[in-house]
């Protein structure tokens, strides 16, 4: 067997000051990039706290979370967003919602005030491509391939 290697992840963020801001990750999460994707552009640049709420809200099915760019055969929900397509992705809201509660601490411990963070920047970037394959009849197979998730966040202290 060959050795293993460990694997480094980075931040798509280029911008980051230690001083002044804090991230955090989660990786290889098995959610849906897409509904990754639509619930970090809808909490993007939201306080901590209002972010979490929303997340909280999605979960329990009160606030939906509007589809803008994956929205083919996706029903009309009423949001507080204005637009006609939506959804309740309860299992990403509750994967990013531990990112969020990782980030509070994050900058808790670093001595900063987590009710004043601000999400400056949230990002959900498709990971390992999981390959797997369904035997069929006369010899075929199916693949059937799930895609993992990484979810990155950053947070400052709003003046």
């Amino acid at each position: 067997m060959g050795a293993v290697q460990e694997v480094r992840f980075g931040y798509s963020f280029t911008e980051y000051d230690s001083l002044t801001q804090v991230r955090a990750s989660g990786r290889e999460v098995d959610i849906s990039p897409k509904d990754a994707r639509e619930i970090c552009i809808v909490i993007k640049d939201m306080p901590i706290a209002r972010a979490k709420n929303f997340l909280e809200d999605v979960i329990a099915k009160k606030q939906a979370v509007p589809f803008r760019r994956y929205k083919k055969e996706v029903p009309h929900q009423a949001s507080q967003f204005k637009f006609h397509s939506g959804g309740y992705p309860k299992k990403a809201a509750r994967e990013i919602l531990k990112v969020i509660m990782n980030l509070e601490a994050n900058a808790e411990f670093k001595g900063m005030d987590a009710e004043k963070m601000v999400i400056v920047h949230a990002a959900a970037l498709r990971g390992t491509k999981v390959k797997r394959y369904i035997p069929r009849a006369f010899g075929r197979s199916s693949p059937k391939f799930n895609t993992l998730v990484h979810i990155e966040m950053v947070g400052k202290e709003a003046l």
